[in-house]
């Protein structure tokens, strides 16, 4: 593992969770550490935001599918201009043997002393334990708009 990682981000399903969360928070203009970014997910591991698709009238939202470096590509822009803190709200965990799916409820704000987030969603999260960590294989997220309000479950 480089320097980037604690083990404490991986040894655990809490862990790599409150990891993933952490690296991507910050104030505008920080750079983050994209060394502990990647040292989350397992080679060829895809994040993927539910996105609106430009210029289709048939269609609201589909998958944008990503790598790791993809995604740094897609939101170091916007990091740079504008704080972005994302919070873990509520998590739904379901386990067999080394996978595992994580449902995780998220707020972002553009200052953690925001009293309201501008976002929220949720993270469909795959993970997979080699024996000696956790590691994140897909992050697959939709954020709550008006026509798809948070289930009430996933708050809880």
């Amino acid at each position: 593992m480089s320097n980037s990682v604690k083990q404490s981000d991986v040894e655990s399903i809490d862990g790599i969770i409150a990891a993933t969360y952490d690296v991507i928070s910050g104030p505008a203009g920080k750079k983050r550490d994209w060394d502990r970014e990647r040292s989350l997910f397992v080679p060829g591991a895809r994040l993927i935001p539910t996105a609106t698709v430009p210029g289709k009238t048939d269609v609201d939202l589909a998958p944008l599918i990503l790598d790791v470096e993809g995604y740094i590509a897609r939101v170091e822009p916007l990091f740079e201009k504008e704080g972005f803190y994302e919070s873990e709200i509520a998590r739904r965990v379901e386990q067999f043997g080394r996978i595992a799916h994580v449902w995780s409820t998220y707020e972002s704000r553009h200052d953690p002393s925001e009293p309201e987030p501008f976002m929220r969603g949720i993270n469909s999260i795959q993970l997979f334990n080699d024996g000696k960590r956790w590691w994140i294989l897909s992050i697959y997220w939709q954020h709550e708009a008006k026509q798809h309000p948070l289930p009430e479950q996933y708050l809880r």
